[in-house]
């Protein structure tokens, strides 16, 4: 499934692609990740619905502009737009992962936007969050972004495999990297990081009793980028949310457990489906 379309917003572009027909189910990638953690997934589902990937502004195959801020505030406003572009006659699903998760739940809560359900996998929802390396970043942006190529390419390829509990293989990790590489990608990969702002998710937080619409939690055991404690208290703050654990699995659960991840997703969506 490929990003074909292009959405012009704010002086961005936005990629984003569709197929299938039924109900639509979106997809909401995290950092420093693109649509095509969702791919497979999406490619698999649209025999049954209509699936939409996109890349954030900043992100994947969307334009990487240095002036354009890329915080879950202006994510959530260029989804809320995107949703509206679409012209969808039903609210959709969707499904959200890492900053997926913040951006999804900022559309709904602080925008409005209506949701016929929301999945969070292994998500950056709520404060405290950022590690060690998001620290120094914020402090360095500028100069990390004039590394020579080779030295940053190795840094996020290792930063990446370790989000990972079982390992990628060589041609995953090449295709989660590729985005953050040459002219635009490079400083791109930094200045998503310097626009990390942690008050977002505070508000977030402080709104998260109001959701109504039902929620599904799934978390990797392993993850060691987020730990499974921040899952439970996600939980604990949002009335219809249940979760899950994923076994094996860490912050990669696409790769780490793809099926018993795609078994959770169509469990999840099949009973919603049928009660439309």
């Amino acid at each position: 499934m490929e990003l074909t379309e292009r959405f012009e917003w704010r002086g961005r572009q936005i990629a984003w692609g569709r197929a299938g027909a039924g109900p639509a189910v979106v997809f909401c990638h995290g950092t420093p990740f693109s649509s095509v953690l969702w791919q497979p997934f999406a490619e698999a589902l649209s025999r049954d619905f209509t699936v939409y990937l996109w890349d954030m502004p900043g992100y994947g195959r969307s334009s990487k502009h240095a002036g354009h801020p890329v915080d879950f505030g202006a994510q959530a406003d260029a989804f809320a737009a995107l949703l509206a572009h679409w012209g969808l006659d039903r609210p959709p699903h969707v499904i959200a992962h890492d900053f997926g998760g913040a951006v999804s739940l900022r559309t709904h809560l602080i925008l409005g936007v209506d949701y016929a359900s929301l999945m969070l996998v292994d998500v950056v929802a709520i404060p405290p969050s950022g590690s060690p390396f998001f620290k120094f970043v914020q402090d360095h942006p500028d100069v990390l972004g004039q590394l020579p190529a080779y030295i940053h390419t190795a840094i996020v390829r290792a930063y990446i495999q370790g989000a990972s509990h079982r390992g990628l293989r060589d041609d995953d990790l090449d295709a989660l990297v590729r985005p953050w590489t040459g002219e635009d990608g490079q400083p791109a990969f930094y200045r998503q990081i310097a626009h990390y702002d942690e008050r977002f998710l505070e508000e977030n937080e402080e709104a998260l009793g109001r959701v109504g619409i039902p929620v599904r939690i799934l978390w990797g055991s392993c993850d060691a980028w987020i730990p499974t404690d921040i899952g439970r208290r996600l939980q604990g703050l949002i009335p219809t949310a249940d979760l899950s654990l994923i076994d094996a699995a860490g912050h990669l659960v696409h790769h780490d457990a793809p099926v018993p991840l795609m078994d959770e997703i169509r469990a999840w969506l099949t009973p919603s489906e049928s009660t439309m």
